[in-house]
């Protein structure tokens, strides 16, 4: 120890206080000679092994602090020496983790600092490490406001005091290598803030693994060591994606899903066994998970994480969830995962105040505190958050081949008067109610992926009108691939549950979404939040008997499927579930020989391959030219009629929806062309639960001129049916 060192100094130490470790521990060089110094509490005797020699270590500090000199700086490179420790009751040979230089490099830090560091988790967190042909585990965390960071885990009882880390004060990130840590280990960080103000323990911001809940260290981990197979799948993704293409996401809630079934269990392998198969046979293109990442309350279905770097240890660890991906894409089917940058927990354990200052968080709570959740909004207007959530976004998709992000509440993000009354917010710059900081990040970070991660894509959940959503960044837009049309969902959903014999005052529902159908690229979603809270579940909504409702169901899924714009679904709606969604209760399935219900499961099949297999129903999905209607002015029948086309008239779909209890026999239609059509799909077949009204033997067209066209058939439609045809030929 270099003989300057102070009483007080020490003190520090010991009192997990101390701002520079380095300066105390380890070799220090003192003119000719190299002092070393380690902190070793309990320890009965150390001795310095370096090549052929023995060096006794001479105790000082109430005997845990030992320290001795070398001649000359040979023996105390790093990993070149090792501890001999006493214990009393065993003997350990350490390596002294003080012997090691700073480890993360300049321009990582450079990076970071800029917020282009966006492989952040290769160095921040736990990393497991080689240096000086030592292995172990690298710690780094950000935390510019503390006074002092120490790692605390497994591998030292739990001691704040034992392992105070190296302060990288150019960035305001902490450091520390320590040989001999292996994956497995669970760790936190003591942090001292200024005045010395002892902050609760830290889980990692980064790590890649945690405790279950509701437990809460944070667990060193490995990187995933999948053998991936998809490199065909990844090839293809940018085509199986576009606009163009058919996507059909199932929005599952892996937990409850798989609680349903009795012998599978709560992992990924069970739902590698269970969801994926399932998945395949409904015909959906893309599975679409609440947020996996680790968060501390179930309740919150993941809506409030913690994690943003680790999948729910739930479920299992980071290679089961990569084994996960995989056979996801040796079945064809897309990942999505819902992601959450918009407002974090308080748990005091989290990232709230996290070196004793807000740091994650905007200071001011009409900018940082969301009144609605009681969480914390993310101070969007530093880099290193905003470096911090991009390498997020990065690590699902690189890491683990995730296909898409499906970012939550973006309206929330977007507006700095989101659910506050006047006086409650903050202008921007100019006086606005913009979040400029928010819009200025969800555009970098759409760049940076569109950039990294090409053939991968991002869907907003956006409620509102803002402008551009999906418009590339370069042209000024947000740079969202799609939108959820919420617009589409409420319009539609509020139609539905009217009487029907209403329906016909009100069908502007049902066409004003083609008035904007064309503006962004759009999802229809019938989530999750349509079957929580006391709204009930899908069949619920509907008016009439048991009977009518499975129909309107039917006719409700059939308009979703046959409209302009993606598809997602959530669990259960396929199978008519009667109540609404309880994340702790079991799937719902339904009794093998209850028709209504299984029906629904088959016409939602049926839908899927409609809408995959007819270039009609998704090849012009995001354009105009797609989509025309034939009948949207029958308010006394309460019919419309609509056609999908790729452009080449002779392969067009067309449609036709009756939203009345009434059949309407011999229903004059105008269509594009002469010759004989083909009932496609009939939500009233027996195979669906349905009546069995229909088409089944197709016909030809008469000389009858109709909705503008010189040629008409005449159809029969069934009670809350929809029909689609085809030409026959």
């Amino acid at each position: 120890m270099n003989v300057q060192t102070s009483e007080a100094e020490l003190a520090q130490i010991v009192a997990g206080q101390c701002r520079d470790p380095f300066r105390i521990l380890g070799p220090q060089k003192a003119g000719d000679r190299t002092d070393l110094t380690v902190f070793l509490p309990f320890a009965v005797s150390v001795k310095i092994l370096g090549g052929d020699r023995e060096i006794a270590m001479q105790p000082r500090g109430d005997g845990v602090f030992f320290t001795a000199g070398v001649a000359g700086p040979e023996g105390l490179e790093p990993g070149a020496y090792r501890l001999k420790v006493d214990w009393g009751h065993t003997q350990q040979i350490l390596v002294d983790p003080y012997g090691f230089g700073p480890l993360l490099s300049d321009y990582d830090l450079f990076l970071f600092r800029q917020g282009r560091l966006f492989r952040m988790a290769d160095s921040f967190g736990a990393n497991l490490r080689e240096f000086g042909g030592e292995k172990g585990a690298l710690f780094a965390v950000w935390a510019p406001d503390a006074h002092s960071v120490s790692v605390v885990g497994d591998f030292n009882g739990w001691n704040p005091c034992r392992h105070p880390m190296r302060l990288r004060i150019e960035a305001g990130v902490w450091e520390l290598f320590l040989p001999g840590v292996e994956a497995g280990a669970r760790y936190k960080f003591a942090i001292t803030g200024y005045g010395g103000k002892k902050l609760p323990w830290k889980a990692d911001p980064l790590a890649k693994l945690a405790e279950p809940a509701p437990l809460t260290a944070s667990i060193v981990a490995a990187p995933p060591q999948e053998k991936w197979t998809d490199a065909d799948w990844l090839e293809s993704r940018a085509k199986n994606q576009a606009p163009d293409a058919p996507l059909s996401f199932y929005e599952v809630h892996i937990e409850s899903w798989l609680r349903g079934q009795h012998d599978c269990p709560l992992s990924w392998d069970g739902a590698i066994e269970r969801l994926i198969p399932y998945v395949v046979e409904l015909g959906f293109t893309h599975i679409e998970m609440m947020p996996i990442m680790e968060h501390p309350f179930g309740g919150s279905w993941g809506y409030q994480p913690l994690g943003l770097f680790a999948p729910t240890s739930r479920l299992g660890g980071p290679d089961d969830f990569a084994r996960f991906v995989n056979a996801c894409h040796a079945a064809g089917i897309g990942v999505a995962l819902d992601w959450v940058p918009g407002h974090f927990p308080n748990d005091e354990y989290g990232l709230v105040a996290f070196d004793g200052n807000p740091l994650y968080e905007h200071a001011d709570p009409r900018e940082g505190f969301h009144r609605d959740w009681n969480t914390l909004i993310y101070n969007y207007g530093r880099h290193e958050v905003r470096n911090f959530l991009i390498a997020s976004a990065l690590y699902w998709i690189e890491t683990f081949h995730v296909d898409a992000l499906r970012v939550d509440a973006v309206a929330s993000m977007l507006y700095r008067d989101y659910s506050r009354e006047a006086g409650e917010w903050t202008p921007n710059i100019h006086g606005g109610r913009e979040n400029l900081e928010a819009i200025a990040f969800l555009r970098e970070m759409n760049g940076v992926l569109a950039e990294r991660c090409p053939g991968a894509i991002t869907i907003a959940e956006e409620s509102t009108a803002f402008p551009g959503v999906t418009q590339k960044v370069e042209h000024g837009g947000l740079g969202f691939h799609y939108k959820w049309n919420m617009g589409w969902m409420n319009d539609t959903l509020r139609f539905f549950q009217r009487d029907p014999v209403h329906r016909h005052w009100h069908l502007d529902d049902i066409l004003f979404g083609l008035c904007y159908a064309f503006s962004e690229k759009f999802v229809l979603p019938l989530s999750h939040d349509e079957a929580v809270h006391g709204k009930g579940a899908l069949v619920a909504k509907l008016p009439g008997d048991d009977w009518r409702r499975h129909a309107q169901l039917r006719l409700l899924y059939g308009l979703m499927w046959t409209h302009p714009g993606k598809k997602l679904l959530f669990m259960g709606g396929e199978l008519a579930q009667d109540s609404e969604w309880n994340h702790d209760a079991p799937f719902p399935w339904p009794h093998p020989f209850n028709e209504l219900k299984n029906g629904v499961r088959k016409w939602v099949r049926d839908l899927n391959a409609l809408y995959r297999d007819f270039a009609p129903m998704h090849r012009l999905d995001a354009s105009p030219e797609g989509f025309s209607w034939i009948v949207a002015d029958d308010r006394e029948n309460c019919v419309v009629a609509f056609r999908r086309s790729t452009g080449a008239r002779e392969n067009d779909l067309v449609v036709v929806l009756n939203f009345t209890p009434a059949p309407r026999e011999n229903y004059v239609l105008g269509v594009p062309f002469q010759g004989a059509w083909r009932e496609v799909l009939n939500s009233d077949a027996e195979i669906y639960g349905g009546s069995g009204m229909g088409n089944l033997g197709g016909g030809k067209t008469a000389e009858v001129s109709a909705h503008g066209e010189a040629q008409s058939v005449a159809l029969t439609l069934p009670p809350f049916g929809v029909v689609v045809i085809s030409p026959d030929g």
